[in-house]
């Protein structure tokens, strides 16, 4: 272990805190055992065939390649994902944007109107979902609510249904679909959305984590912002009147994602901050106002 804390070190400059982190993560997936047994065998000696799997893994971290692709799983908002080089890694900051939709969905939406005798439903669209994170978080807190995730690789969607299915959630429809493209004019009381915003010429993206994840689920244009523009315009065709966007962005992107949607006539636009302080999400209500069961 101290070997591999050491080398994890020194290769991609980790604390030592994070080196032992990653380095009983790859143990506990070379040895196939949980944390708790981990902990309680600290000291026992590696069999061969453990410590010939570590040193493959561990060569695979040294090379920079992210740590969720080697163990297959991140966890997102307490749910397990399995995760594959075809998805988005779920990042803590895009926690943001769920909590940021669970607080506009009312836990007792699914009970009963005592005037019609019948369930009202909120219906929400989760664009690009990749893993599922974002839509399977939703759908697992608000078990009446109707969700719908599309995105326009089938082989993330085979994920996010895989997903779904690993954590027994059903209230979760997924379809091929660039943005709106494949929903015609279905209507959502909530589209929420983690699309690509890096700019293309960032010198990021040939960083870190950034270098293995699909490219099309991380830039957008020159300034990073052509998917989010037309997420904006398109969105008033499938959004409920009072219904919701809420959008993840940049940490510097935010004066102009609410520019965007002022200019599309939404309203009561906020920008919510991440864990670290730092402008991520943006919401905006569509101002049109009929008889609906939306708050």
């Amino acid at each position: 272990m101290h070997n591999t804390c050491q080398r994890l070190s020194a290769a991609l400059s980790f604390s030592a805190q994070d080196a032992r982190f990653e380095a009983q993560l790859l143990l506990q997936a070379a040895a196939k055992v949980n944390r708790a047994w981990l902990i309680a065998h600290e000291n026992d000696v590696l069999q061969a065939s453990t410590q010939a799997e570590l040193e493959l893994l561990l060569n695979r971290r040294l090379s920079g390649e992210p740590i969720a692709y080697i163990l297959g799983y991140r966890e997102f908002f307490g749910l397990e994902l399995k995760v594959t080089p075809d998805t988005l890694i779920p990042r803590p900051d895009t926690e943001t944007l769920v909590e940021a939709a669970l607080g506009k969905i009312d836990k007792n939406a699914n009970s009963a109107d005592a005037s019609s005798h019948r369930k009202a439903h909120v219906s929400v669209l989760d664009l690009g979902t990749g893993t599922g994170a974002i839509a399977l978080a939703i759908a697992k807190n608000r078990p009446h609510a109707q969700v719908t995730a599309t995105d326009a690789s089938q082989a993330a969607l085979n994920v996010a249904t895989e997903n779904a299915k690993n954590l027994s959630i059903s209230n979760v429809r997924f379809a091929l679909s660039n943005w709106f493209s494949a929903l015609k004019n279905e209507k959502f009381d909530l589209i929420v959305s983690n699309p690509p915003y890096i700019e293309q010429g960032d010198t990021h993206l040939g960083q870190g984590d950034l270098r293995f994840e699909p490219i099309s689920a991380l830039a957008s244009g020159a300034d990073g912002l052509d998917d989010i523009r037309e997420i904006i315009t398109d969105s008033l065709i499938n959004l409920n009147p009072q219904g919701w966007l809420m959008l993840e962005h940049g940490y510097n992107q935010a004066t102009q994602v609410t520019d965007l949607m002022a200019h599309a006539g939404l309203v009561d636009i906020e920008t919510m901050q991440d864990l670290g302080g730092n402008d991520r999400v943006t919401i905006a209500k569509n101002p049109l106002i009929i008889s609906t069961h939306w708050d």
